[in-house]
């Protein structure tokens, strides 16, 4: 399994976040890995989440390459930094796009970083 798919998987399995419990919307992720294209649709109602493999119209698509979508799974990458870079591209609700951001894993860089700002 890859760690793209644990994460989804993850997803799928907790149901319920409640730091979208104002959140309705869907977000689908495009990942590009040649000349194939693995979709990902995430729905979310009040902080359900929902995650079919699915290109089904959505309110947000994030297209992203494979070896970046793995690499934001495991917590390496800055979302908003590659979406300035161009890494990671966003059609629809960047807002949306911002926001999901929060479900992916923190990079140790950005969790030491949040951690000294506490101090």
């Amino acid at each position: 399994m890859t760690a793209t798919s644990a994460f989804f998987e993850r997803l799928t399995v907790a149901g319920q976040d409640p730091r979208f419990s104002k959140i309705c919307g869907s977000v689908r992720f495009d990942i590009r890995d040649g000349d194939r294209v693995e979709q990902w649709l995430l729905m979310i109602d009040h902080g359900r989440m929902r995650v079919t493999r699915s290109g089904d119209p959505a309110g947000t698509v994030i297209t992203v390459s494979a070896p970046f979508a793995e690499a934001m799974a495991r917590g390496e990458v800055n979302g908003l930094a590659a979406i300035l870079r161009g890494e990671i591209q966003v059609d629809g609700d960047l807002a949306m796009a911002l926001r999901i951001g929060r479900l992916f894993p923190r990079a140790p860089e950005q969790a030491d970083a949040g951690s000294e700002k506490q101090s």
